[in-house]
């Protein structure tokens, strides 16, 4: 095999597993918003507590990213992703094991701390894997996560529900089996690189005086924020104004909006990347889905939810490309974990005010205004990316 050949070759293993990791990074969350209803119902859970069962994985994003970045650093990429993987599967799986809240809570603890770590390797794992095509590559997984969230929500009712008999345990069982497989596929062929063989040495505390970092970590928070909670109460929303038929095209529009927004940013990321516009126009895009959402009946909803998934995948992608091509290939892990540490603090604590507005009011439209209001906070906050440096500090 020539050279040029094993080049190609190495770049197709690489996207393909970036692609699969990718996937894997949403397809147990996902799996819970369609059947939040029968969860709801069976464990008997309030609409804060929904809100808090929304909220844990972002929790856990948060609280995990920096042992993530410790991981990599002791571990390196490849282990690191393997072990983020194969945690997620198992947490993913057992979240059904017993018909209780506190065990789906633990479970949902363990798996969202498996996702987190996963999370944290991608922007490394670009930079070690093809270190000349990050901004395509980021694209690439960004897509693949894409994907994972749109399968469970579009195949849930059709196939999965009654493949299992309509058990909600066994579809968390179902969606966590793909999980298993890529960890196994990355053990086996991810590429070797430098940054796989961890010195003793290497930094993973964050810099957490780095005034971007907060920057564009309370940004990509109120992204995650408004997908999280909007996710989360759509479907009891829809239910409690009479209009069930339309949840899962709700929310496959949400999740569905997201990919034109991927194939966009797939060629002209580079050209958008620093600009303020596309994060102001994607934030009152928010502001106006949202409205669309509460305000809306029928289709119309359907078609504020797909707007509110373009908007959040737009932003959502231009960020998660910048600790990759802003930072050192040492440092990628420490800007990565705090981003993420912060972003997520941000959206943990939506879903709560969320559920909270909704009980203490009684007014189920009240549960949206903490989502509106991200996306005006993102309005606020675009002039920041102007202060993006275009090499590495």
């Amino acid at each position: 095999m020539s050279r040029t050949d094993r080049t190609q070759t190495h770049f197709l293993t690489a996207f393909v597993l970036l692609w699969l990791a990718g996937t894997a990074l949403r397809l147990t969350i996902l799996a819970v918003p369609p059947v939040i209803p029968l969860i709801h119902d069976e464990l008997n859970l309030s609409a804060t507590e929904i809100g808090f069962l929304t909220g844990l994985p972002s929790m856990l994003f948060a609280l995990a990213a920096v042992p993530g970045s410790l991981l990599i650093a002791r571990l390196g990429v490849k282990a690191a992703m393997v072990v983020g993987l194969m945690l997620t599967a198992v947490g993913g799986a057992l979240r059904g094991a017993l018909p209780d809240a506190v065990w789906l809570y633990a479970m949902t603890i363990a798996m969202g701390a498996g996702v987190a770590i996963m999370q944290v390797t991608m922007p490394p794992a670009v930079r070690a894997w093809v270190p000349n095509r990050i901004g395509f590559a980021t694209a690439v997984y960004t897509n693949g996560l894409l994907v994972g969230e749109i399968l469970p929500v579009v195949l849930m009712f059709p196939l999965i529900l009654p493949l299992v008999g309509g058990s909600w345990q066994w579809s968390f069982v179902i969606w966590s089996v793909p999980v298993a497989i890529i960890a196994v596929i990355v053990l086996v062929s991810a590429p070797a690189s430098t940054i796989d063989r961890a010195a003793p040495s290497r930094r993973w505390w964050p810099d957490w005086r780095n005034a971007l970092i907060w920057r564009l970590g309370i940004m990509l928070g109120t992204i995650n924020a408004t997908y999280f909670a909007t996710n989360a109460f759509v479907p009891d929303y829809l239910r409690s104004t009479g209009q069930s038929e339309w949840i899962g095209a709700a929310l496959s529009g949400l999740n569905i909006g997201q990919l034109p927004a991927s194939f966009l940013l797939l060629a002209f990321s580079g050209r958008l990347e620093r600009k303020a516009w596309p994060y102001i126009v994607s934030g009152l895009l928010c502001v106006i889905s949202t409205g669309g959402i509460v305000f809306g009946t029928g289709a119309w909803v359907v078609v504020a939810a797909t707007l509110q998934g373009f908007a959040a995948s737009a932003i959502l992608i231009l960020v998660l490309a910048l600790p990759a091509l802003l930072s050192k290939s040492d440092d990628v892990h420490r800007v990565t974990a705090a981003m993420f540490t912060i972003s997520y603090s941000c959206a943990v604590i939506v879903p709560v005010i969320s559920g909270l507005a909704w009980d203490l009011t009684g007014i189920a439209k009240m549960a949206f205004l903490p989502i509106a209001l991200c996306g005006i906070l993102l309005v606020m906050l675009a002039p920041a990316i102007n202060h993006v440096p275009r090499t590495a500090s």
